[in-house]
């Protein structure tokens, strides 16, 4: 197993209702916890979009607008991953 696999497996240890959208695994960042809530799938934004211009053959305007539409715009109920820019990716 890898990280990610690890790291998701762990998740689901505790939230079996945990989602991530599974062509995008290599995206999987981490865990994001928030009191009172079970742990959820963190992703990076930045390499959902590297993998739709890399693997999709995507402008980054094309995967933005897919990511912003298909991606973080679809609603799973209480397992949706969280999605994060980081800082560096911000400026």
């Amino acid at each position: 197993m890898n990280q990610i696999e690890d790291c998701l497996e762990k998740i689901a240890e505790v939230n079996e209702e945990a989602l991530y959208p599974s062509d995008l695994k290599e995206a999987v960042i981490g865990m994001v916890e928030r009191y009172g809530q079970k742990p959820l799938v963190l992703m990076s934004t930045q390499k959902c979009l590297k993998i739709f211009m890399e693997r999709d053959g995507m402008s980054e305007d094309e995967a933005l607008e897919y990511f912003d539409f298909n991606v973080i715009g679809s609603w799973l109920g209480e397992g949706t991953p969280c999605f994060a820019t980081l800082v560096d990716d911000i400026i």
